[in-house]
């Protein structure tokens, strides 16, 4: 008898070919479609309908079964309202980490083995190993697509039993593949930014939940140099949409967001000179080991703290079981609080945590 394996089927190209991939493998294999969020964008278009059809054609067109489940519920109770709470402290959240360790593989983990699956799979590029009673999470093949730093929070339960058919494939290959084998979503454009904002325009979006607070633009010294919609809108380091100008005082260079002072609303932003931005280090909480917590209370790795980004070598001193001091071997810019600091050995995906406060 072949082995069961349910796929979280999203709509889209990655996970329309890791079920061709898989059923090519002898696999049984059953879609799963998550609902997570219902809101209609600004065109009054509930853009999960879309993807189910898609992800529909594609599991018919494979005569594979395929199921849909609502987890919106679960997902505003345990990732948006995170992502709310985190904002509200003027913090910079990631909640794709969140939505795989709570959604993707919580919920969507426990209906696959209540359908007697032996295997649960996702179209994500990154790979596993299981050696010795561990499951390593490892980087993908395509550097530019890996996903590791979004599941840098999966737990050993939840990677027992995954399988990533894209491990070894380039997003140019699975592309080739799909139109090879004329799946409905060859050519479907990939879906960008948080995943249920999508292609909305973000200030619009977060308004909705949270009333525009306007406040100063403040310098260094604490001169007002403009004002600002909602600290809420900002990023550390961002330097357009500041409506400031170019120059300071005769000087060249740009504005550029410093850091967010909450409790007086104001909006921290320094010209030119971007040495104010750089950091060397910063602690990490809330954190979570692959495949277990290291040994050593000091030891040299690699890091990320933000997705686009080259690993970094690194220093990381254990400050107790859930907290760290991350030392940067070369000053990094902009490492921005809530965010997640990522871990990685060679191949592997260490884990990871969030991030805390930056040191200068």
């Amino acid at each position: 008898m072949n082995k069961r394996v349910v796929l979280g089927i999203s709509g889209g190209v990655d996970s329309a070919v890791a079920a061709l991939l898989l059923q090519q493998e002898g696999y049984d294999v059953i879609g799963l479609f998550m609902r997570n969020w219902e809101e209609k964008d600004e065109n009054g278009v509930c853009t999960s309908e879309q993807d189910f059809l898609d992800a529909k054609n594609v599991c018919q067109q494979l005569d594979i079964p395929y199921y849909s489940l609502n987890f919106s519920a679960q997902y505003m109770e345990k990732v948006f309202s995170y992502f709310l709470d985190e904002y509200a402290k003027g913090r910079t959240p990631n909640p794709d980490v969140l939505c795989n360790r709570e959604i993707k593989f919580g919920p969507f983990l426990e209906y696959a083995m209540s359908l007697n699956a032996d295997y649960i799979a996702t179209g994500h590029y990154c790979g596993i190993e299981h050696a010795n009673g561990n499951h390593y999470l490892l980087k993908a093949k395509d550097s530019s697509k890996d996903q590791t730093y979004f599941l840098c929070q999966l737990n050993q339960n939840q990677l027992e039993r995954v399988l990533f058919p894209l491990a070894n494939y380039t997003k140019r290959q699975v592309r080739e593949i799909a139109q090879v084998n004329n799946l409905s979503v060859a050519t479907k454009k990939d879906s960008t930014g948080i995943c249920f904002i999508g292609e909305r325009n973000f200030r619009q979006f977060i308004s909705n939940y949270f009333p525009a607070r306007q406040g100063d633009i403040v310098d260094t010294q604490g001169n007002k140099v403009g004002e600002h919609s909602g600290l809420m809108y900002y990023t550390l380091g961002q330097r357009k949409g500041l409506g400031l100008g170019g120059t300071h005082d005769g000087q060249e260079g740009r504005w550029f967001v410093l850091s967010k002072d909450v409790t007086n609303n104001l909006l921290v932003v320094s010209h030119g000179d971007e040495s104010p931005l750089y950091d060397s280090a910063c602690t990490v909480n809330q954190l979570n080991w692959i495949p277990t917590a290291p040994q050593n209370t000091q030891f040299e790795c690699q890091a990320k703290f933000r997705y686009r980004q080259e690993e970094q070598d690194v220093r990381v001193s254990m400050q107790g079981n859930n907290h760290c001091l991350v030392e940067f071997a070369h000053k990094q810019r902009a490492v921005t609080p809530g965010q997640f600091a990522v871990f990685y050995s060679g191949n592997q995906c260490l884990g990871g945590g969030t991030i805390q406060q930056v040191i200068k």
